[in-house]
């Protein structure tokens, strides 16, 4: 691979004004991506509620978002670096607004999953343009503020979303979660044809892949489908009838859709790199050039990003089922106390630059995550259905910082030694690893989560002792399918609803319970982390060797 030729940053050229408008602009299209991969969590037990979704529907409604954005992504930076990345900067913002305003209007769980898959394709757009166009616009010191800013944006954003979300859900509805982004994406598009210049790059190699595009759908596609329906469907022998187009797979099969599925996605995933590798050997186009990999930083980089983004969003799955159904909060509550982490994120965000200009950007991205996994874990040690909010809201605080300052110096740190005529695979590389952890980190938490409930629910009923077997079995699937909402409803009763003197005391056991749930999900997200910490070491060893940009 040719390595980037650019200046050094003492002698690089500056940005002009228009360039730092146009990093403005991008910004903000970024931001109402991200923010609307995270905005949905605070509000998901309201929705679980007014649409009567279960456990399964709400991991599909964060999940969907993602898996095709990850499926995507690749295609989107490959399209990108050769037809323009303003233009598929537009087209990516234009099919997001239409995909919000479907979500604001649906009125099933089908509908708002349709109408995720749909986000998700225009943000599998808008991503890679951002991080590409950054990359080939700014030089030297410039390219190192420009990465910051969005490192920063992407970790702050993502850590606004559930008060953003808390907030609409509270004081308007959960649809305004959705409708906000029209007026926004509306500006977004005034500014990019003002202010962003349109780059490309000189590709060469004929055709366009659509064989490893569909390759990675499925691929993608099946593993996520895999860990998500597992426990709904059977691990491996079928325990529900699952139905699509039409066809049923019975509940009489010898083994269940579910690892069917897993193994065709990871046949794909090894045809999809079996062939990405023949296409680069035989000078066509292709949308995942393997040779970046042999990029010690990039490599490092890239599984460190797909750990880290596994705890993250995992994370924030769990956090406010358990804030809003289990700790009683209210929405808004719930969303005040995980704004907590965009302070953090903010804070330690803004100084990160400072501080990566002392110890180096690889050892700031080491000390963000050591906070991150920290935190995670003291999180999960104190978690219990009485637990102060106010004491969650500190430690999410310092999870927060850890974010702030690993999010704005990886990237950069990724992209260090890629060159121009790259930046476009390799930015959407990155962001297809990152959203991959996403997707996975909610199939993963939300799998982890719905095996804890049906254990430690069952425990904690029993310990009451006041229920009949039936009954105790009845309130444990309830709970589990509507991912902590019949908590609440219980608790509303008080001990006028149908168990009587006992409802006070089965509301705490329940609630008892989905803490200890969450708190294995937030253990196993911790563990996410620390892999993250660890492959994040390897990388500051191997940057110390590789010339930067």
């Amino acid at each position: 691979m040719q390595i980037d030729t650019a200046p050094t940053p003492d002698s690089a050229p500056r940005a002009d004004r228009r360039a730092w408008i146009g990093l403005g602009v991008l910004a903000a299209g970024l931001s109402m991506i991200v923010v609307d991969g995270t905005i949905v969590g605070v509000a998901l037990p309201v929705i679980v509620t007014d649409l009567g979704l279960d456990l399964t529907d709400a991991q599909w409604v964060n999940s969907a978002y993602s898996v095709v954005f990850a499926a995507l992504l690749l295609t989107a930076g490959r399209l990108g670096d050769r037809l323009g990345r303003r233009r598929m900067f537009v087209l990516g913002v234009l099919v997001f607004l239409a995909g919000s305003l479907m979500a604001a209007v649906a009125s099933s769980a089908g509908a708002l999953v349709l109408s995720r898959v749909v986000q998700g394709v225009g943000g599998a757009f808008v991503l890679p343009a951002t991080l590409s166009s950054v990359n080939a616009t700014f030089r030297g010191k410039d390219r190192v503020i420009a990465f910051a800013v969005w490192g920063a944006i992407i970790s702050g954003m993502a850590a606004v979303g559930p008060l953003l979300g808390g907030s609409l859900t509270t004081y308007f509805s959960w649809r305004w979660i959705f409708l906000v982004n029209i007026p926004i994406g509306i500006a977004v598009l005034i500014g990019t044809m003002l202010a962003v210049r349109e780059t490309k790059a000189g590709i060469r190699e004929p055709g366009l892949d659509v064989d490893g595009l569909l390759l990675s759908a499925i691929g993608f596609g099946g593993v996520i489908f895999a860990l998500i329906e597992g426990q709904s469907l059977g691990w491996w022998r079928p325990v529900s009838v699952f139905g699509v187009l039409g066809f049923d797979w019975p509940r009489s099969a010898p083994i269940s859709a579910v690892p069917v599925a897993g193994l065709i996605g990871v046949i794909a995933l090894t045809l999809f790199v079996v062939w990405e590798r023949h296409r680069a050997r035989v000078g066509r186009s292709a949308i995942l050039d393997s040779s970046l990999f042999s990029i010690p930083t990039f490599s490092w980089g890239n599984l460190t990003a797909l750990t880290v983004a596994i705890g993250e969003f995992g994370l924030l799955l769990v956090l406010p089922l358990f804030l809003v159904n289990a700790l009683g909060l209210s929405t808004m509550g719930a969303g005040l106390v995980l704004a907590a982490m965009a302070l953090g994120a903010f804070g330690s965000g803004a100084a990160a630059r400072h501080l990566a200009a002392l110890l180096g950007a690889p050892r700031t991205v080491i000390l963000g995550l050591a906070l991150e996994a920290a935190g995670v874990a003291v999180v999960a040690l104190f978690l219990s259905s009485t637990v102060s909010p106010w004491l969650l809201a500190v430690l999410l605080a310092v999870y927060g910082a850890g974010l702030g300052l690993a999010s704005a110096q990886l990237t950069g740190t990724v992209l260090a030694d890629i060159s121009p005529e790259k930046s476009g695979q390799g930015s959407a590389t990155q962001s297809t690893v990152r959203q991959l952890g996403a997707a996975l980190g909610a199939a993963i938490l939300g799998a982890v989560l719905s095996i804890g409930l049906a254990h430690n629910l069952t425990d904690r009923l029993d310990a009451v002792g006041q229920l009949p077997e039936p009954a105790a079995q009845q309130l444990v699937t309830a709970t589990r399918d509507s991912a902590g909402g019949a908590i609440s409803g219980l608790r509303a009763q008080g001990d006028t609803g149908r168990l009587g003197s006992a409802g006070p005391q089965v509301t705490t056991a329940l609630s008892e319970g989905f803490a200890d749930a969450t708190r294995t999900a937030l253990l196993v997200a911790a563990g996410f982390l620390t892999l993250g910490l660890v492959s994040a070491t390897i990388l500051n060893s191997r940057s110390r060797r590789t010339p930067g940009p």
